[in-house]
């Protein structure tokens, strides 16, 4: 899959992933380091990207957009390391793997993964 990550996730976080075959970008290194959420959503959404984040806002921008893209990981954990980061996302892949690639806001936290389907009526 590709991932756009936010500039609050750790850039290492792309190379691990891109260590199991996906595509990253990180938002700081396409010029959208300052960039409103909104911009990363139209980036994401154009370059058929998943949004890896800690911020709460872009579940709130897809749930009220109607749009069934992107799909956004939205990182809700005590360790943001990234090493943490790619061990709970791969951990979870098998379930949220098909979501994701239909549209989808996931949630992962420590003890809990919650899974809300695009658009949200």
């Amino acid at each position: 899959m590709k991932f756009l990550l936010n500039v609050n996730v750790p850039r290492d976080l792309g190379k691990r992933l891109s260590s199991q075959g996906h595509v990253c970008r990180h938002a700081a290194d396409i010029g959208l380091g300052t960039a409103p959420d909104t911009a990363m959503v139209e980036e994401a959404r154009r370059a058929g990207e998943i949004i890896l984040t800690h911020d709460l806002d872009y579940g709130h921008i897809l749930a009220f957009s109607g749009f069934r893209s992107p799909s956004v990981v939205i990182f809700r954990t005590e360790s943001t390391h990234s090493a943490h980061l790619a061990e709970r996302l791969l951990r979870e892949w098998p379930e949220i793997a098909a979501p994701l690639g239909e549209g989808a806001i996931v949630v992962i936290e420590d003890a809990a993964l919650r899974i809300r389907r695009l658009p949200i009526n």
